[in-house]
């Protein structure tokens, strides 16, 4: 039936069981989107947590970063992060700041660096939010990119930290590199978590009341982790499909690499 969706997909970007999620700067590439650091409270359009009427964020992408979504093989989105950087997300609850270390887990931090500056993750819902436990995000607003990064998954990085408030992993299944474009973040401590093989590789740095704030009513309902066999309407119909069936999910409006603050 039309919600089913094949075994390949099964893999596809990550997913947690009931109690494990899985189930110096520099210059900007080409096509690549930078911000200059900012507070946990932008004006405007940000300040509001909306994106400004009749708009969204994937439509301030630049025509090559659209194209790119669609061609996750190429060389741009294997680009080498900084060994310390932040990305700042801004949200319909308000603005949090990530900071990443590439030493923690290499391969999932390039992986998250590049998603963020070539404006994967604008728009993208938070689709999976628990209160008090964690926080999801990473399917595709549009079902094409879906199935241009169905099987671009990395290799797994050694297990690194623990899964304490205010962290984030990869998202991954039970079997060995399936780590894709889906990431979650740690909204208390789930130490008990860390008997699964996550690598941390980074930390909120502000904005961690922004995360507790974001919508947690629909729970594993509106999306959940693929053991539990609720994505694939997401990965077929995107946020047309999450906007019709789950109207009152959070959502990043847009996502930036900015520098890291000189101590």
């Amino acid at each position: 039936m039309k919600w089913m969706i094949c075994c390949a997909a099964a893999v596809f970007l990550g997913a947690w069981n009931a109690h494990a999620p899985g189930g110096g700067p520099t210059a900007a590439a080409p096509g690549s989107r930078t911000a200059a650091p900012s507070g946990p409270h932008a004006s405007g359009a940000a300040a509001s947590g909306r994106a400004p009427s009749g708009t969204t964020a994937i439509e301030g992408c630049t025509p090559e970063q659209k194209r790119l979504l669609l061609d996750p093989t190429n060389p741009e989105w294997r680009r080498r992060a900084p060994d310390v950087y932040r990305a700042r997300f801004e949200t319909t609850k308000g603005v949090f700041v990530v900071e990443a270390v590439r030493a923690y887990a290499p391969i999932g931090a390039d992986r998250f660096y590049n998603l963020v500056r070539l404006c994967y993750y604008d728009d993208a819902r938070f689709h999976r939010v628990s209160r008090g436990y964690i926080a999801q995000f990473g399917l595709h607003g549009d079902p094409a990119v879906n199935r241009a990064w169905m099987h671009q998954q990395i290799p797994d990085d050694p297990r690194h930290g623990s899964n304490v408030r205010g962290t984030l992993a990869f998202a991954m299944t039970p079997e060995p590199n399936t780590r894709n474009t889906q990431v979650y973040i740690n909204l208390g401590d789930n130490t008990r978590n860390d008997r699964e093989p996550f690598a941390i590789f980074g930390r909120v740095v502000e904005g961690m009341d922004v995360l507790d704030r974001l919508y947690a009513g629909y729970g594993e309902r509106s999306g959940g982790g693929l053991r539990q066999g609720r994505q694939g309407p997401i990965i077929e119909g995107g946020n047309a499909y999450l906007d019709r069936e789950f109207p009152l999910l959070d959502r990043i409006i847009r996502a930036t690499i900015v520098d890291v603050p000189s101590q």
